[in-house]
């Protein structure tokens, strides 16, 4: 059986911590700003984690 290849536009856009959390940055956060408050656009700074299931099969994906 061959080996698994790595999903590579995932492994561009995510990236596994120490601690093995999932973690990449939130999309909408790229132009467009001024039609949102200061609030959102502060929260689109910040990386989010991906937990559970789909933080399984994101590591899979990308060989981790």
């Amino acid at each position: 059986m061959p080996k698994m290849k790595t999903h590579k536009g995932l492994k561009k856009r995510v990236r596994i911590t120490a601690s093995g959390k999932v973690r990449f940055n939130k999309s909408f956060a790229g132009h467009l700003m001024s039609g949102k408050s200061g609030k959102r656009k502060r929260g689109l700074r910040k990386p989010a984690f991906i937990t559970g299931k789909n933080a399984r099969k994101i590591k899979a994906a990308i060989g981790a």
